[in-house]
């Protein structure tokens, strides 16, 4: 009886160590960090300077770095200066999408290569009362310089951290508003609104690091 236990014991310890092998062989190999740069989103808007505004948000997958029409499968959402997350309920302006995902945002002070994790206590998302991205010069991603410029700008050192609409993450920061992103722009001769963005997608669920 003895012999045989031990035999059985050998038999099942065998397919154990068979199993395990298996299954690290099998388990999928992590997907490598993106890092990309979208050059001239364009994120028309109508109205503004008092009047009512409105017009379609170009929306944006981080998975597959392209704008997008679905209704569903996107992350963020550009129209005129405001940036708009799939997650939250709409503030109800003219023309803005439906929420359909768990998108969220904060932004951090710091640069690309200094954030190097999520802080997933910090998301938020659009309300009915506001944007989670406010919208005003020195509120968010940008300053208006005024008169006599009128320059709208990125703020320096302003990261934006988004949760994808599917439960991952990406980093963004805005270079630049003007078609072609001009190393000193003309707020009377470029043209806006012309989006160049850098990004870091992290496309392995669960992970919270870039």
């Amino acid at each position: 009886m003895n012999i045989i236990k031990t035999k059985q014991l050998a038999i099942l310890f065998t397919l154990f160590i068979g199993f395990t092998s298996c299954s690290d062989d099998d388990a999928k190999p992590l997907l490598e960090v993106e890092s990309e740069t979208v050059s001239n989103l364009h994120a028309p808007q109508t109205g503004g300077q008092g009047q009512p505004v409105s017009g379609a948000f170009t929306k944006f997958n981080f998975a597959t770095g392209q704008t997008t029409t679905s209704d569903t499968d996107w992350d963020i959402a550009f129209r005129g200066t405001s940036i708009i997350v799939n997650g939250g309920t709409t503030l109800g302006t003219t023309d803005e999408p439906n929420r359909t995902g768990n998108a969220a945002v904060y932004i951090t002070n710091g640069t690309m290569a200094s954030v190097t994790s999520v802080d997933t206590s910090l998301f938020e998302q659009d309300s009915d009362t506001g944007y989670a991205i406010s919208t005003g010069s020195g509120n968010s991603w940008y300053t208006y310089a005024g008169p006599p410029t009128h320059l709208i700008t990125p703020t320096p050192g302003k990261i934006l951290v988004f949760k994808t609409y599917n439960g991952l993450y990406a980093k963004v920061e805005i270079l630049s508003y003007y078609k072609d992103a001009p190393a000193n722009p003309d707020a009377y001769t470029d043209e806006t609104p012309y989006y160049t963005f850098s990004y870091v997608f992290q496309p392995n669920a669960d992970l919270t690091t870039f």
